[in-house]
């Protein structure tokens, strides 16, 4: 396939239909599901029954760690046409060892709320407040970015915060939790505004999501989407997005004054990508990290390594100061000449490692043969990792699969298992990935739910040496057409 790609848009259509509320609680969620080398713990699973979505599916989570509270957020019922029944959340608090489950109130009339979807779920922790915040999209007559706020440990949710209405797409949300920082107790969210050409903006609060600031765009505006701001130790906040205006690639802006002003973007890099096979859902949103010294690492899906284009590694780049960036290098996963198609990372970094030392581990999903059809391809779950800052890395593991497409949820932009996942690593311990994993539906009802490896994944090195994009020539992509609304 050419390396030029087609943007699909995450997130969630505009619908109006509206589900039955149905009364719910905190449930614990035991099981395992099949894998090749890891024993999986099922930790939520969509109960609803709304006719509007493909019932059972769970898809596109994000996970964060905080001391030994492990949250993680995702769709619940996914509907086609965009957006989910509900959104789930699933919470340990000692470290991953049990966990319980929920769905969170006031979005959609599943859980009391006035919208028909709920879609781009993301999670961040305020320590100044002590408060666990869960972002994402109301869907209804308008577009509207939430905030569901837990002061009880992420297993009990308020109703959701306003923190902007419109036609609004893809958040993320992040905290400055370090005591010693200018501005401690920040939280930052970042959304495109489709309505304005998918205009990049971000919005501040200081006071645990109960209130948010106006919108503010960095220094000459950005247009993209997928911006993931992380926060380094001194308060800088950086948010690697993908670009969609000129040339595609892979942009960054900053702040130094919690968030009062944010800088101009620079390019972290272009980007060369090869649309996946079998109509699934997928594109190279960045995904960010950063670790104890500020430090921040992206990665994406990236051909330019493969000779042609064929498929797709991980490729990661890592800042050298808030505005500059080292070239990308290649993850190690397999040998340039396989035929495995890698796609949607999501990267943690131990925080309280750094530099050279940096405890680095990174979940993504793969075909094992990129030249595969919609019947015949095969959909895994990977994890790698490094211990020393991404120069060296483990061996591969198999967490999940195969799984056939025909298992999953069908989109108005694609077969879908998320347009995003995360990682998160416990201060000094194993990475816990909350991925989707399906099995075979039984008639029309799916299986597809929220899965983490049972006690996590050890965060090891190897000698699998990254390989540096000296050399290679990317070409320009132009800038895909895009719609205004979000998906």
């Amino acid at each position: 396939m050419s390396a030029l790609r087609s943007v699909r848009r995450p997130g969630a259509a505009r619908l109006a239909a509206r589900a039955a509320p149905i009364a719910l609680g905190l449930v614990l969620v035991a099981g395992t599901s099949a894998s090749a080398a890891v024993n999986l713990t099922r930790v939520s699973v969509d109960v609803y029954t709304d006719a509007q979505a493909q019932h059972r599916t769970e898809v596109e989570p994000d996970t964060v760690a905080f001391g030994s509270t492990i949250v993680s957020a995702f769709q619940v019922g996914r509907v086609f046409g965009g957006g989910a029944s509900n959104i789930g959340w699933a919470t340990s608090r000692n470290g991953g060892a049990t966990w319980s489950h929920g769905y969170l109130p006031g979005i959609t009339g599943n859980g009391g709320g006035p919208f028909g979807q709920a879609s781009d779920a993301v999670v961040a922790f305020d320590a100044k407040h002590k408060v666990w915040l869960i972002a994402s999209l109301g869907i209804g007559t308008s577009v509207d970015v939430l905030v569901n706020r837990s002061t009880k440990g992420g297993v009990a949710w308020g109703k959701p915060v306003t923190v902007a209405t419109g036609s609004n797409d893809k958040d993320w949300i992040v905290c400055d939790n370090t005591a010693t920082s200018p501005h401690f107790g920040n939280c930052y969210i970042e959304y495109d505004v489709t309505s304005a050409g998918d205009s990049v903006v971000m919005r501040t609060s200081t006071d645990g999501g109960l209130t948010w600031g106006p919108p503010r765009a960095p220094s000459g505006g950005a247009t993209g989407l997928g911006g993931q701001p992380v926060v380094l130790p001194s308060g800088t906040v950086v948010v690697p997005y993908e670009s969609i205006s000129g040339s595609v690639a892979i942009r960054s802006f900053s702040s130094t004054n919690g968030g009062a002003s944010w800088g101009a973007t620079v390019v972290v890099s272009s980007i060369r990508h090869h649309g996946v096979a079998g109509s699934l859902r997928e594109s190279p949103l960045p995904s960010a990290a950063v670790d104890g010294a500020g430090t921040v690492y992206v990665t994406w899906a990236d051909c330019r390594f493969r000779t042609g284009c064929p498929s797709n590694d991980i490729v990661l780049a890592n800042s050298t100061g808030p505005s500059t960036w080292a070239a990308p290098v290649r993850v190690p996963i397999d040998p340039v000449s396989s035929t495995v198609d890698h796609f949607v990372p999501g990267v943690a970094v131990d925080p309280g490692t750094s530099g050279a030392s940096a405890r680095i581990g990174l979940t993504y999903y793969y075909y094992p043969n990129a030249s595969c059809t919609a019947s015949t391809c095969k959909l895994d779950a990977g994890f790698i990792s490094s211990v020393n800052g991404g120069a060296t890395w483990s061996a591969p593991t198999q967490i999940a699969g195969p799984m056939s497409l025909s298992w999953l949820p069908n989109t108005s932009e694609g077969i879908m298992f998320g347009d995003y996942i995360a990682t998160a690593i416990v201060a000094g311990g194993n990475a816990y990935p909350v991925i989707p994993v399906s099995r075979a539906p039984a008639a029309s009802t799916f299986h597809q739910a929220m899965y983490v490896p049972a006690g996590g994944l050890a965060v090891t090195g190897g000698s699998r040496a990254a390989s540096a994009a000296h050399g290679h020539r990317l070409t320009p992509q132009p800038a895909p057409s895009l719609p205004v609304t979000a998906r």
